[in-house]
């Protein structure tokens, strides 16, 4: 393959995903033993109402994952897709611009394993297990777009400000989940999940404070 087709085929890969922002090196700053930057960077915007975006109001379709501002963005843009096109393509943009923390495996949902990371195009991407990583491995662009659910925007913990922990989450009473920095913050946020709810809006998260 040459240094262009290589190129290529990695830009259509990465739009593939459509909102994983799966860019590696991002994520592994995110999560360098160190407290994370007070300042939270910009939320790329909902392709219907030019809002920031709730990365818990999201739809799969065939280019990827969207997300959007309110659940009844989701019903306009599924009407219409072609006609939010051009600014899906600039949320895809920005959203690989974000740092991502890999938080389980593509596949199954489980935790990753850390014998069962597979290096793709200068990345590493964990699994649950070997059979998974070498499912991947044999066709990696046919399961690209099954990165996006293996890894969350939210790389700091609202209660410590400090790095996440994969492992470490809890449910929202809204049935959001929220991935903390160790387990002494989850005792924490179920005491009172309303008072983190602004540090998570600040990452792009909203809560539904509301039991289910």
């Amino acid at each position: 393959m040459t240094l262009a087709s290589r190129k290529s085929w990695t830009a259509s890969v990465l739009l593939l995903i459509a909102g994983a922002a799966l860019w590696i090196p991002s994520a592994v700053r995110a999560t360098e033993d160190k407290p994370a930057e007070a300042k939270a960077p910009a939320l790329p915007d909902c392709p219907i109402m030019g809002e920031s975006i709730d990365f818990n109001v999201f739809t799969d379709t065939d280019k990827g994952r969207v997300y959007f501002c309110c659940p009844a963005c989701i019903k306009k843009y599924t009407a219409k897709p072609d006609k939010y096109a051009d600014q899906v393509k600039a949320q895809q943009e920005a959203l690989h611009k974000l740092p991502a923390v890999q938080v389980s495996c593509p596949f199954s949902g489980d935790p990753v394993d850390p014998k069962a990371i597979v290096e793709h195009e200068g990345h590493k991407i964990g699994f649950c297990c070997e059979k998974c990583a070498a499912k991947f491995q044999k066709e990696p662009a046919k399961y690209m777009d099954k990165l996006a659910g293996a890894f969350t925007y939210q790389t700091k913990c609202p209660i410590s400000n400090h790095k996440i922990d994969p492992k470490v989450s809890v449910k929202a009473p809204g049935g959001e989940t929220v991935y903390l920095c160790c387990p002494k913050c989850v005792d924490v946020f179920q005491k009172d999940p309303a008072k983190f709810a602004p540090a998570l809006a600040a990452q792009g998260y909203g809560l539904d404070l509301k039991k289910k």
